[in-house]
């Protein structure tokens, strides 16, 4: 790679002497005089040429042999085991494939099979009534093999890796146009679908659980047990420390106190209610700070900033403005109603400018509220939590 690097580096100076040398009156540049094309029976080609290398990892790591342990959903193997309609679905996925009719177009590429090492996969109408037959248990199963194989992909890691798992969850509104899906709702957005929890493994972006939940519930649903069982993998793969982090729907504080107790760190937000605002306004100014953001590192010259054409169109139209002027970060100790002892409340106070065409408004103020059981880090590092763009309407 190295060396490929030199030559494109060889190659780009010699195209500017040559420039240098023929003028403006040259030819153009790019051909196609270089490449020619050749058709032989013998040669096979696909365009996920990645799906071997997975296949091989998924092997290495332990999980076709976890799945075939702990998945227990077929009576006989007439040929497929469980761990084959799994990678089957990974496959269709990787692939490109939406749907399980998807599949028969991979059982009838030659190339694909080859590159498998099969000589069939399954058909869509078994694999969907392999889908049919999974339970909420079975899932569990499935999703305990695949924290066995992560388990044995973290142990090769050095130490440093182990310092501290820091865990994210998040919901999100997907819709769906279908009529006839079981367990879907109306969510308060007024979509038809579904609302899944999704727990990740910040260090390495790994998705530790995904729940499909309908689109009506409130984004907490279910997500403390989800919760749970990723401490539970984290603390069993040997990390010395867990770190939970949430927007304000997720500060479930009938949870806190147990987490607290467990040795578990958080860092959730918290909903502006509002006791929360009149606690803030009355702290004294003497509390508040300024908060620095990190500044992004730009790697070229910084460039002269271009015409903002929609401040333009806002100012010309009339329309209400809003921008963040500056930020102010305070804090103080706050006992939630369900809790037993006090936790670290840190409030950002945002101080916005409000203009209408070219009328000068009152600056509107807002406050964002975090809640955290770590005293050791100082209350910058919560601007990571719920930011907003400095600009918006």
């Amino acid at each position: 790679m190295a060396r490929r690097k030199r030559r494109v580096l060889k190659r780009l100076e010699r195209a500017r002497e040559q420039w240098f040398i023929r003028g403006l009156d040259s030819t153009s540049v790019i051909g196609s005089n270089a490449i020619a094309y050749e058709l032989s029976d013998r040669a096979q080609a696909i365009c996920h040429g990645g799906i071997g290398m997975m296949l091989k990892l998924a092997r290495e790591t332990g999980l076709v042999s976890e799945i075939d342990r702990r998945v227990q959903l077929l009576k006989v193997h007439a040929p497929y085991q469980e761990s084959d309609h799994v990678m089957a679905h990974v496959l269709n996925m990787m692939c490109g494939g939406t749907r399980l009719e998807h599949l028969e177009l991979l059982r009838n590429n030659e190339a694909v099979l080859n590159a498998v090492g099969a000589d069939s996969i399954p058909d869509p109408t078994t694999a969907g009534d392999f889908c049919r037959r999974f339970t909420a248990e079975d899932l569990d199963s499935l999703t305990s093999a695949i924290h066995e194989a992560r388990r044995n992909v973290w142990s090769q890691q050095p130490k440093e890796f182990f310092d501290e798992a820091i865990i994210d969850v998040d919901g999100v509104i997907v819709g769906t146009t279908g009529e006839c899906k079981e367990g879907m709702d109306i969510s308060f957005k007024g979509i038809w679908g579904y609302h899944p929890l999704l727990v990740s493994f910040a260090n390495t972006k790994e998705v530790l659980a995904i729940v499909n939940r309908p689109g009506n519930v409130h984004s907490a649903e279910e997500a403390a047990r989800s919760l749970d069982q990723a401490i539970d993998v984290c603390t069993k793969a040997g990390f010395r420390r867990v770190r939970m982090r949430g927007d304000c729907k997720f500060s479930q504080t009938e949870h806190l106190d147990r987490w607290n107790e467990q040795g578990v760190t958080f860092n959730f937000g918290y909903e502006n209610r509002p006791n929360l605002k009149a606690l803030a306004e009355d702290l004294p100014e003497s509390a508040w700070k300024p908060l620095k953001r990190s500044q992004r590192t730009i790697k070229t010259r910084e460039r002269a900033k271009p015409v903002n054409v929609k401040r333009q169109v806002i100012r010309r139209r009339g329309y209400v403005h809003l921008e963040l002027e500056h930020e102010d970060v305070a804090e103080f100790e706050y006992k939630p109603t369900a809790c037993h002892r006090g936790y670290r409340m840190i409030v950002v106070r945002k101080n916005i400018s409000k203009e209408q065409g070219d009328s000068v408004l009152f600056d509107e103020i807002r406050y964002l509220f975090y809640i955290s059981n770590d005293g050791n880090r100082t209350p910058a590092p919560y601007r990571i939590m719920n930011q907003r763009p400095a600009r918006f309407w």
